[in-house]
């Protein structure tokens, strides 16, 4: 690995990559520092430690702690994300856009201009309600805006919507000229630089006593457990077995070979994580505005179970999740169209007829796989919180049942190990999967090059 890294640095087009692409991530870090203008630091402080978790943990992890502090690069890259994700929903019912995923590089530039437009516009959309939000929120000592007024309002849209713009832009200048995807290094800079701190934590907790060497012993394995887990089961792969006849080119006779077509136990990556987080936060207000007016004892319990990690908050988090992840799948991927396209080059799986029936063993073969998969992200994502707060079930409504499960759960199932690091979860797939395919890049690149990759023996492949 020592040698593969000292390779990186004498090729010169290699090392300028890597250089430029550090030095981006650090104009990105920079404004993490540079609040918008008009906002009082300490009364959002104060907020943000009073509403820890939940949806506002969602947009803090993808906007690098940017969120928390209102800073110029607030929005982060939620809007790019949103919109990205937008356009692919449309391909699916719009057959202009579907017209466009099929034109190769003319279709992928207008593809990339409709998205930035959609950026552009989401970030408008979502400036003007952080403004609406800031300057009604309560509960802090001191008024978070102090002088609400017009001037207020333009500046934090402008500011904010240059800001994701500017994101925007130094995410694609990474992937022309850098080294990686630039949006997906974007956030994994800012989760990256948020995680160092709770580490740093951990370890003064564990010198001042504060919390005990067992159970320090006992998190980093888990730590390690779950990190090992995950870059498992983001490289497995279903090899579906494919042969092709032997068939006439012009005057050539082309020999039949054999090949695999690979499906993905985590076909839909950490987009149903997102797409649940998001869609939970949709009933939670909408209970809660019921609530507020019109005071009734089910709505009461039904707020109340629908606050962040409670056991109906987890069900419902668990069971999106689930949904998701096969409603994601079969956007991305249909079997049919593959089926179709190994029939028209004369593939076909063995002992599967080709067409209708190789269309139905592969979505057999995934519909298996995705539920594994979501079962995996379930499990990855609920691991955080438990770490955190467990699993209340005690708090389970009507009091009646709550009194049975707390008569025979364990304490630590119910309260946890009040480990306050955050380590698991949407941040650790997105840290994984990142690392994996921006090494699996480097290590392309070195190959290419006629050097060692980073391990001798092996190669690294990454999530595509």
């Amino acid at each position: 690995m020592i040698e593969g890294l000292q390779n990186i640095f004498r090729i010169a087009d290699l090392r300028h990559r890597v250089l430029f692409t550090l030095a981006i991530l650090g104009v990105y870090r920079i404004g993490a520092y540079i609040p918008i203008p008009g906002i009082n630091v300490n009364a959002l402080k104060q907020f943000f430690e009073m509403n820890q978790g939940g949806v506002f943990g969602l947009v803090n992890l993808f906007t690098g702690g940017n969120f928390a502090n209102l800073t110029i690069f607030a929005l982060g890259i939620m809007p790019y994300i949103s919109a990205s994700i937008i356009l692919q929903l449309l391909a699916v019912v719009w057959p202009y856009i579907e017209k466009l995923q099929k034109e190769g590089e003319v279709g992928r530039r207008k593809i990339t201009q409709y998205t930035r437009y959609g950026t552009v516009a989401l970030s408008i959309i979502q400036a003007v309600g952080i403004c609406l939000w800031v300057t009604k929120i309560g509960g802090t000592d001191e008024p978070i805006v102090p002088n609400a007024g017009a001037l207020f309002w333009f500046t934090t849209v402008l500011t904010l919507t240059t800001g994701t713009a500017f994101i925007m832009w130094l995410g694609e200048q990474i992937s022309e000229r850098g080294i990686g995807n630039g949006i997906s290094l974007i956030i994994y800079a800012g989760i990256v630089a948020g995680t160092l701190p709770a580490v740093a934590g951990l370890i003064r907790e564990l010198f001042s006593g504060e919390r005990g060497l067992f159970t320090a012993i006992g998190l980093v394995l888990v730590m390690i457990a779950t990190t090992a887990a995950v870059v498992f089961v983001e490289r497995a792969q279903r090899r579906i077995p494919i042969q092709y006849a032997s068939r006439v080119r012009g005057r050539r006779m082309m020999r039949g070979t054999a090949t695999f077509l690979p499906l993905k136990v985590n076909t839909g990556g950490v987009i149903p994580v997102i797409f649940a987080s998001s869609l939970l936060a949709l009933p939670m207000t909408m209970v809660q505005l019921l609530y507020q007016n019109f005071t009734n004892p089910f709505l009461g319990a039904l707020s109340r179970q629908l606050q962040y990690n409670m056991p109906l908050w987890d069900l419902a988090y668990l069971l999106l999740i689930i949904a998701f992840c096969f409603f994601y799948t079969s956007i991305i991927f249909n079997p049919l169209d593959t089926a179709e396209n190994m029939k028209r080059v004369g593939g076909f799986i063995p002992g599967v007829r080709p067409g209708k029936q190789t269309a139905q063993y592969i979505d057999t073969v995934l519909t298996r796989l995705t539920f594994a998969g979501a079962i995996y992200l379930g499990a990855v994502s609920l691991l955080p919180i438990f770490l955190i707060s467990g699993f209340p079930l005690h708090l389970i409504e009507p009091a009646a049942i709550g009194e049975f499960f707390d008569g025979w759960v364990p304490r630590f199932i119910k309260e946890g190990l009040r480990v306050q690091f955050y380590f698991g979860g949407t941040s650790l797939l997105i840290v994984v999967g990142v690392a994996m395919d921006t090494v699996q890049q480097i290590e392309s690149q070195l190959v290419m090059r006629h050097y060692d990759g980073f391990l001798k023996g092996t190669r690294i492949r990454g999530r595509r």
